[in-house]
């Protein structure tokens, strides 16, 4: 055999190993974060060592760059995403493996660095990691970009943080999402608005499900977390359930390559069985639960019973967008009209702007009718589905016959299906936002329809004028409550506090007044002087020495001749002399003299004699005549 004859065998040989190894020469790159040394709250166990576990394993699936970060601080997890955006550029397959705490807030998701305070909800926006940034730095991967957050945890963060608007919600576990960018996926270990467990061992129930189903060679990523789904719920007694959000395409995208197999013979088709190829592709749809995945459903399933279903979730998606975009233009004329009103704006021009508010919350209305008749539609649709499906399992020769519209379930991993009946939490999480936007709820919307939800509804029902069931949260209750774009429950102020909008601000009074019992401003009394001894008898009221005056006038003692009796021979006389006159009341009390004990009396009174003076017998008497005189020196 000539070389050339050999050469050209060995380029065949050559040519077929790489036809028969696509994946080869696939950059596969993965960074793995496990924050558990947390300084401000209790530490964790597990995310360390789940990190521990991920990491071999993706060095075991032969990744060629490993990146593994352990209690990463907020600057430290921002410069290692950094670093793996740039190992990402040129790498088909990028993955991001998160273990420590998360949390929503306002429906975004946060990853929480070890070093986090939190001590107010503003808080989040400074000091943790947007799950959008994670997505920045997988997305230059061509192939495939695969997130998983083992973050869903019981946050600890919540209770003490401080609430700086008391609208704004701080939810249970992680938020729904939806990737934007094509072939990405986002795994959490539990569903949106519920919390993971950590379990009894070393490592988390669905970080142990990952090492054992991720990394299998061949195995397309969405069966593996089919795979994952199956062993946590059974682990946890079906009280944890995983969840995907995202879409990939038609062919299978495993991260480890299959063995390659030599092909010695014609391969034997497999029976096709399109019903449950139809039923498969419409729950993966269903699971992404966007326009665009059921648009694509439709385009390669235009006719058949999945595809009915798939119209009808398509409408009710649109209905909702309708109704959303309704409503906030009939807020935005609303609010236009007001501020005319307020400006004080022309007759034409507020008549122009009633109609146009009209005509807008009008469309709000019918918008809303519409979108309430879509979403039974669509309910009543997966319900039959759902009937349909137990009745094929149930008799499995009636998913055999030309009139079943579904064949019964296959062997393989099943995907949950996004219907509003086979997620009571996240509908009762749906009232509990709704609900606090009118005010009636100040409670976290937990998904767990307990007393205090219970309370508020009942608070809906006495000021709404409904008659809403309040043991259970209901689709009904929901639409009910989303047709009410206002508050509908009174904002309640504790005492010194009044109600400033949707917030209780406090209230400020002038200086010298005080907030009393009523909430009002009262102004304050001021003290009466009070009287100290040892005062001047100039500040002693004129009335206290009116009272020390005598009441009754005297008689002058200079006026007048005084009156006497006496006893003569010629027998009683009576000597009377000129009137007396009385003298005007002394302003001073005069001071008192020793007096003599002698009476003088005349023919119009009796007085006891002036001092100084006495009494002289000149004898006589008689009518008209005195025997005593009043001498005085």
């Amino acid at each position: 055999m000539s070389w050339s004859v050999r050469l050209g065998g060995y380029i065949l040989a050559a040519a077929l190993l790489l036809a028969g190894h696509p994946a080869l020469a696939e950059k596969r790159v993965a960074l793995v974060i496990g924050n558990s040394a947390y300084q401000n709250v209790p530490p964790l166990t597990n995310p360390a060592n789940d990190g521990a576990v991920m990491t071999a394993t993706f060095k075991n699936a032969g990744f060629d760059v490993v990146d593994y970060r352990r209690d990463l601080t907020a600057r430290e997890t921002r410069r290692a995403l950094r670093d793996f955006a740039d190992a990402a550029r040129d790498a088909d397959i990028a993955v991001v493996y998160y273990a420590g705490h998360g949390m929503e807030v306002e429906g975004a998701n946060y990853l929480i660095p070890i070093d986090a305070r939190l001590e107010r909800d503003t808080d989040v926006y400074d000091e943790t990691l947007s799950l959008d940034r994670i997505l920045v730095a997988v997305e230059p991967a061509k192939k495939l970009r695969l997130v998983i957050l083992d973050a869903c945890r019981d946050n600890p963060f919540t209770r003490n943080m401080q609430r700086t608007v008391a609208t704004r919600s701080l939810g249970r576990g992680l938020a729904k999402v939806e990737p934007t960018s094509p072939n990405t996926l986002v795994a959490y270990s539990a569903k949106a608005g519920s919390t993971a467990q950590d379990g009894d061992g070393k490592n988390s129930p669905f970080t142990l499900a990952l090492s054992r189903h991720i990394a299998t060679p061949g195995l397309d990523v969405r069966k593996a977390f089919g795979f994952v789904r199956d062993e946590v719920l059974k682990a946890t007694g079906n009280r944890q359930e995983p969840f995907v959000y995202g879409s990939l395409g038609g062919e299978d995208m495993p991260l480890v390559p299959g063995v390659p197999r030599v092909v010695t013979q014609m391969p034997v088709a497999p029976v096709a069985n399109p019903q449950a190829d139809m039923r498969r592709d419409y729950e993966l749809a269903m699971q992404v639960g966007n326009k665009g995945a059921l648009n694509a459903f439709l385009a390669q399933y235009p006719d058949g019973f999945y595809a009915s279903l798939a119209k009808l979730q398509l409408e009710k998606l649109t209905a909702e967008d309708n109704r959303n975009a309704a409503a906030e233009k009939a807020r935005v004329t609303e609010a236009e009209r007001a501020r005319l009103v307020a400006e004080g704006a022309r007759k034409d021009t507020l008549v122009k702007a009633e109609a146009e508010a009209k005509a807008a919350e009008q469309a709000r209305l019918a918008a809303e009718k519409a979108n309430q008749l879509a979403q039974q539609q669509a309910a009543e649709a997966e319900k039959k589905r759902a009937e349909q499906q137990v009745a094929a399992v149930d008799n499995p020769r009636a998913a055999t016959s030309p009139s079943a519209p579904a064949a019964a379930p296959d062997k393989g991993p099943q995907v949950a299906s996004l219907s509003p009946a086979a997620q009571p939490a996240d509908l009762a999480k749906s009232v509990q936002l709704e609900l606090r936007r009118v005010g009636c709820l100040t409670e976290d919307a937990d998904g767990d329809w307990g007393s205090a939800s219970r309370r508020s509804l009942s608070q809906f029902n006495r000021y709404a004028g409904t008659r809403l069931d309040t043991q259970a949260a209901s689709a009904d209750a929901l639409q009910a409550i989303k047709l009410k774009q206002a508050r509908v429950c009174p904002l309640v102020c504790q005492q010194g506090y009044k109600s400033d909008g949707d917030r209780c601000s406090r209230i400020v009074c002038a200086e010298g007044s005080f907030v009393n019992d009523d909430n009002e401003c009262e102004k304050r009394r001021e003290k009466k002087p009070v009287a100290k001894r040892g005062q001047d008898e100039e500040d002693v009221p004129s009335r206290r020495r009116a009272r020390a005056e005598p009441s009754l006038p005297l008689p002058n003692p200079g006026a007048g001749v005084g009156v006497g009796a006496g006893i003569g021979v010629g027998g009683l006389g009576i000597g009377v002399g000129a009137a007396p006159s009385f003298a005007k009341p002394q302003t001073q009390a005069a001071r008192p003299a020793k007096s003599t004990g002698q009476i003088y009396c005349d023919a119009y009174l009796c007085r006891a004699v002036r001092p100084g003076c006495r009494l002289e017998y000149r004898g006589g008497g008689g009518p008209g005549n005195n025997a005593s005189v009043e001498v005085c020196n």
